[in-house]
C-alpha cells in the first residue's frame, strides 16, 4: 500500500509540473501575442461612454467612464483582477453619462494622470469628480487642440479639440466644449469624436487637420445632428463603432446617421446591439479579438 501511495505521489507530481508548465506557456503565448501590439476596447456602459486602451508598452488608458459603476465591472473583464492601477484617464467633457463612470474608477483604482477639458461645471457629479481627483493626487492636464499625448511603445493620442478659446462659453454652452482626439499607431488610427455635433464636424472637416482614421467612434452616440456627409468624407472610416444604451430614451442611434455612415462603405457595430467590442492592431491593420 505504501509503495503504491508514492507511486500515486510521483503521478501527481508530475501531473503537476505539466499543469505548471502549461500555464506558463500559456501566459507566455497571451504576452508574446500582446506584445507590440495596441488593443482598443469599447466598453459596454449602457448609454454612454467608455473606452480602454492597451498600449504596446504596457500603459493603461480609459476615456471616459458611463454613467455609473458599470464600467468598474467591464474593466474587470478587460484587467487583470490583481490590478488596481490605470496610468492616464481622459474625461472628454463634463456630462453625467461620461464622467458619471469615472468617480468609482477613482475610488477603486490608483490614477496616474488625468486629462480634462478645462471646463468648471455646476453639478454635483463634476464636483464629487473634482474632489476624488484632489484625494487621489493625480496629475491633472487640460487638454487644448495641438497636444500630442505619448503612450510608450509608439502610441500616441493628438487633441483635435477643443482650441484655447472654446472654452470662453457661457455655462449653458460650457458641454460643447469637448476634446476630441485621434489615436495613432503606427499605420493604424481611431478617431474619438466625443459628443460633437454638426458645427463642430464642419469646423474639423473644414480645418485642414488630418482627420483620416481606420475606425471612427461615432460622434454622440449616433445622434441624427451628428455624422454629417463632410465629416464623414473627411474621416473616410472602415470601421464605425457606435456607443449607445439598448432601448435608450433618445433614440440613439438615429437611422439618418447610420444611414450617412454606412454610405461611406463603413462597417457599422454598436455596444446596444453587439456589446463589448475590442480592437487590436499590430500596427499595420486591425483585427477584432475577444
Amino acid at each position: 500500500m505504501l509503495g503504491y501511495t508514492d507511486s500515486m505521489e510521483r503521478q501527481k507530481g508530475f501531473i503537476l509540473i505539466i499543469l505548471v508548465t502549461v500555464a506558463v506557456f500559456a501566459w507566455y503565448v497571451v504576452f508574446a501575442e500582446s506584445e507590440h501590439k495596441l488593443k482598443v476596447v469599447f466598453l459596454n456602459v449602457g448609454q454612454g461612454d467608455a473606452i480602454f486602451i492597451e498600449t504596446p508598452s504596457g500603459a493603461q488608458v480609459l476615456i471616459d467612464g458611463g454613467a455609473g459603476a458599470r464600467v468598474l465591472g467591464e474593466l474587470a473583464a478587460v484587467m487583470p483582477l490583481y490590478d488596481r492601477q490605470i496610468d492616464m484617464v481622459m474625461a472628454t467633457h463634463t456630462d453625467a453619462d461620461h464622467i458619471g463612470g469615472l468617480t468609482e474608477v477613482l475610488r477603486r483604482y490608483d490614477v496616474g494622470t488625468v486629462i480634462e477639458n478645462g471646463i468648471v461645471a455646476d453639478t454635483a457629479i463634476w464636483r464629487e469628480l473634482r474632489a476624488l481627483i484632489a484625494d487621489e493626487e493625480a496629475g491633472r492636464h487640460v487638454a487644448t487642440a495641438g497636444d500630442r499625448l505619448i503612450l510608450g511603445g509608439g502610441a500616441f493620442i493628438d487633441i483635435l479639440g477643443p482650441a484655447s478659446g472654446e472654452r470662453d462659453q457661457p455655462q449653458s454652452k460650457a458641454n460643447d466644449v469637448m476634446i476630441v482626439s485621434r489615436l495613432v499607431y503606427g499605420e493604424d488610427e481611431i478617431l474619438l469624436a466625443g459628443d460633437i455635433e454638426r458645427d463642430d464636424e464642419v469646423r474639423l472637416a473644414l480645418s485642414g487637420i488630418n482627420l483620416q482614421s481606420d475606425i471612427l467612434k461615432v460622434a454622440h452616440h449616433g445622434s441624427k445632428n451628428s455624422s454629417t456627409d463632410l465629416f464623414l468624407e473627411r474621416v473616410n472610416p472602415k470601421v464605425a463603432v457606435v456607443s449607445a444604451g439598448e432601448s435608450n430614451r433618445y433614440g440613439h442611434p438615429h437611422k439618418e446617421a447610420l444611414d450617412r455612415i454606412l454610405k461611406v462603405g463603413a462597417e457599422l457595430f454598436r455596444t446596444d446591439r453587439d456589446g463589448r467590442l475590442c480592437f487590436i492592431s499590430d500596427g499595420r491593420g486591425w483585427q477584432q479579438c475577444s
